[in-house]
């Protein structure tokens, strides 16, 4: 739900911006930013320069999220080593470029390109291998996020599944002075095009103009998290600012508030946790230690994807 920017945005003495909490006809509360990370410099794959977020040793997990890279680099050295081949099982990765491409091709016969504003959501379930490398469309940009999302002990062994996005399937719209692309959940009257995900996720990439505004409810109990893109984003009521390359975690509430005095962009991501235990370790994530043994033990059997 949009707010009125003139309700929202107060001008303060040193020019800045004030997040004035307002009503919208139902009771609501503003969440406030917990704290904030920095995306930490790392390498995956074999050998793709990113930044990790999520799954760093500041910010191990964000219960559902396991995980949160970004790929941004206009080298080619940098990614065109890309992702070879590579087991998962027990979760879900949720792929979204910006700029560049990335062509997947797994064990069960999807292949694909996820491109320029895609979006792929992945189950792998009870075991899926896969690759995902590379490919340059205009110029040698390539901008993409990886999500990796839990899945519930009941669904860890579900057959895999694949929702593949076009760019022209995720549906963009102005929400105010806010350009807003909406992967998953709802904004307004329109539903995100990813479907059936157990955790319920929210999921947009929102586009704000110098001294724009952008409210949006979200259900009280859900995680939730934005990371900043471009610019610097100010969140909450007390107007913490963000800057590109971190990730700001979100407190409790009903409702998130956003501005930027000079432009930004960001992502933001929330979804109902799961409170279970969490055995991980590399491509996969599992309950127990003994769940986790028993999937190396069936990727070395070769029987992983049966």
């Amino acid at each position: 739900m949009s707010l009125d920017r003139r309700s929202f945005l107060v001008g303060s003495a040193a020019g800045g911006l004030l997040l004035a909490c307002q009503r919208t006809g139902k009771s609501s509360s503003i969440r406030e930013i917990e704290h904030v990370v920095t995306a930490q410099p790392s390498r995956d794959g074999a050998g793709v320069s990113l930044r990790r977020s999520i799954g760093s040793g500041v910010l191990p997990w964000l219960d559902p999220f396991l995980l949160l890279d970004e790929i941004h680099s206009s080298d080619p050295a940098d990614y065109t080593a890309g992702f070879p081949q590579h087991p998962h099982r027990g979760f879900e990765t949720v792929s979204y470029v910006l700029k560049g491409g990335f062509q997947h091709r797994d064990s069960v016969g999807n292949h694909g390109l996820i491109h320029d504003g895609g979006a792929q959501w992945m189950t792998a379930g009870h075991g899926i291998v896969h690759e995902e490398m590379p490919k340059q469309t205009t110029g040698t940009e390539l901008w993409g996020l990886q999500l990796w999302v839990n899945l519930p002990a009941t669904r860890k062994m579900i057959r895999p599944r694949y929702q593949d996005l076009s760019p022209a399937q995720v549906p963009e719209l102005d929400v105010e002075e806010a350009r807003v692309r909406l992967v998953a959940g709802r904004l307004g009257s329109t539903r995100g095009p990813v479907d059936g995900i157990d955790i319920q996720p929210t999921m947009l990439d929102a586009n704000l103009a110098p001294r724009a505004a952008f409210r949006h409810d979200l259900p009280g109990g859900d995680t939730a998290f934005a990371y900043v893109l471009e610019g610097d984003v100010m969140f909450g009521q007390q107007g913490t600012h963000v800057a590109a390359g971190e990730l700001a975690v979100l407190g409790t509430g009903t409702s998130i508030v956003a501005a930027s005095e000079t432009g930004g962009r960001f992502l933001l991501v929330a979804g109902t946790p799961i409170r279970e235990p969490v055995a991980r370790r590399g491509p996969f994530v599992m309950n127990t230690d003994a769940e986790l043994r028993q999937a190396f033990a069936d990727y070395q059997a070769g029987t992983l994807t049966l």
